[in-house]
C-alpha cells in the first residue's frame, strides 16, 4: 500500500510548540526544530514507513494514532505497539542509523511533524548536556513502554492459541456423544407423540446444537475471524427462543426473566451469534446475583433506523475496578469459572453487525446494557447473506 499523504501549510505548525518532545529543549532550540519540521497528514491505513527502510527522520504525533506492525504467517500483520497524540517515534533509527524495525501505519487521520535526521542531530550536538540526559531518560521510558506492549501482544496471542487448541479438542471429542444424544432424542420423539415429550425432545436437540455453537464461537474468536449467516428476523422470535432455551436455568437459579419490546422490530443478524450475546450477558448477571429474587428484563424500542435493546438486572453491579476494561479479553471478577472471554466476544459480535454496546452500572443498583443494532430493510427471512468478518 502506498503512503497516501498530503502536505499541510506551515501556518498549522503552532500545534507543534506544545508537543512534549519540543518541550525537552531550550526556547531557541525548540523554535529551530519547529521551523524545520514538515507537518504532514496521513490517511487511514496509509504506511508512514516500511520495516527495513533507512531512518531519515523523527516523527512527532500531533493528532491520531500510529500502529507498529510486523509480518506473521499467511501474509498477516501483528500489532506490536501503538503511539498516540503527543508521542514520538523513529528516534532510535535516527540516532543509531539502523533500518526501521517495524512498519508504521496511520490509524484514522494522523497528523505528524517530521524532523529530519540532519536537523535533529545538529540540534542535539549544540544542546546542553542536561537536555541530552533528559532525552535519553525519556527514550528509555519509551522503549520500556513499547517492550511491555509487545510482550502483552505476544502473551495475548499465545493465550488465544492455547484456547483455540483446547476448544478444538473438546469439539472433536464431544461430537460423537452429542450425535448419540441427538439420535436417542429423535428415537424417543418418534416413539412418543404426546406434546410434552415432543417439546422436551426438541429442547434436547436445541441445547445440544447450542453447546456446539458456543464452542465454535469461542474457536472462531481465538482465530480472530468468523462466518456470519445474517438474515432479517423478528426480535420477538429470537427472545421467544432464548426464553425457551433458558427456562429451566432461570427456574433453578430463582431468577425472574421477562421482556417487553415494541412490535415489528426486525433486525438483520446471525441468530445463533446474537443469542450468544444475550446468553453471555444474562449468564454474567445470574452468576453475580448474591441473593434470591433476581430479575432480568429486556426492553427494546425502535429509534430512527436503530433497534435499541436494553438488558437490565438488579444485581450488585459491575465492580469499578474492571468497568474500563470490561470488554477486553481475559477480564473477569469474582467468578469461580470462566475464561474472561464472554464480554469480549459480545463486543466483537455486536460490532461485526455494525452495532454498538455500552453499559451503566452502580453498586447494589444493578446493570443495564444498551445494544444498538440497525433495523432490517427487508421482511423476516426474505434474504440470507453469508460473510466472513474479523473479530477483535
Amino acid at each position: 500500500m502506498s503512503s497516501l499523504m498530503t502536505v499541510i501549510p506551515m501556518d498549522s505548525y503552532f500545534d507543534l510548540k506544545s508537543h512534549r518532545f519540543i518541550q525537552y529543549f531550550e526556547q531557541d532550540e525548540a523554535e529551530k526544530l519547529c521551523s524545520v519540521a514538515e507537518i504532514k497528514e496521513y490517511l487511514d491505513q496509509s504506511i508512514i514507513f516500511e520495516e527495513g527502510e533507512f531512518p531519515d527522520s523523527l516523527y512527532l504525533i500531533l493528532q491520531g494514532q500510529v500502529n507498529f506492525v510486523k509480518p506473521i504467517e499467511s501474509g498477516q500483520y501483528q500489532t506490536i505497539a501503538t503511539a498516540q497524540a503527543n508521542d514520538y517515534f523513529g528516534e532510535f533509527g535516527v540516532l543509531d542509523g539502523q533500518p526501521r524495525s517495524a512498519r508504521a501505519i496511520a490509524i484514522d487521520s494522523v497528523k505528524l511533524a517530521k524532523i529530519s535526521q540532519h536537523h535533529l542531530l545538529e540540534t542535539l550536538k549544540n544542546a546542553k548536556g542536561s537536555i541530552a540526559l533528559k532525552l535519553f531518560s525519556k527514550m528509555s521510558q519509551h522503549l520500556r513502554k513499547t517492550t511491555n506492549q509487545y510482550v502483552n501482544q505476544v502473551a495475548h496471542k499465545e493465550k488465544m492459541e492455547i484456547i483455540g487448541e483446547m476448544v478444538n479438542t473438546i469439539l472433536h471429542d464431544f461430537r460423537s456423544p452429542f450425535t448419540g444424544i441427538q439420535l436417542a432424542s429423535a428415537i424417543i420423539k418418534e416413539a412418543h407423540s404426546d406434546e410434552e415429550t415432543q417439546e422436551w425432545c426438541d429442547l434436547i436437540t436445541m441445547q445440544i446444537q447450542r453447546m456446539l455453537n458456543m464452542a465454535e464461537e469461542v474457536l472462531e474468536f481465538s482465530k480472530g475471524s468468523a462466518i456470519l449467516e445474517i438474515f432479517p428476523i423478528a426480535l420477538k422470535d429470537i427472545l421467544d427462543k432464548f426464553e425457551k432455551l433458558n427456562q429451566i436455568y432461570f427456574q433453578s437459579n430463582q431468577v425472574f426473566f421477562s421482556y417487553q419490546i415494541e412490535p415489528d422490530i426486525i433486525i438483520t443478524v446471525d441468530e445463533n451469534k446474537f443469542i450468544r450475546v444475550l446468553q453471555n450477558l444474562v449468564t454474567n448477571a445470574v452468576e453475580a446475583f448474591n441473593q434470591p429474587d433476581g430479575f432480568i428484563q429486556i426492553e427494546a424500542i425502535k429509534k430512527q433506523n436503530w433497534a435499541e435493546i436494553m438488558i437490565k438486572d438488579n444485581g450488585p453491579g459491575i465492580p469499578e475496578t474492571i468497568q474500563d476494561h470490561l470488554f477486553d479479553t481475559f477480564v473477569t471478577y469474582g467468578k469461580l469459572r470462566g475464561t474472561g472471554l464472554g464480554t469480549a466476544i459480545v463486543k466483537s459480535i455486536i460490532e461485526a453487525h455494525n452495532g454498538e454496546i455500552q453499559f451503566i452500572s452502580a453498586p447494589n443498583q444493578g446493570t443495564t446494557f444498551k445494544i444498538r443494532l440497525p433495523l432490517a430493510e427487508t421482511s423476516p427471512l426474505q434474504s440470507i447473506n453469508t460473510e466472513t468478518i474479523q473479530l477483535h
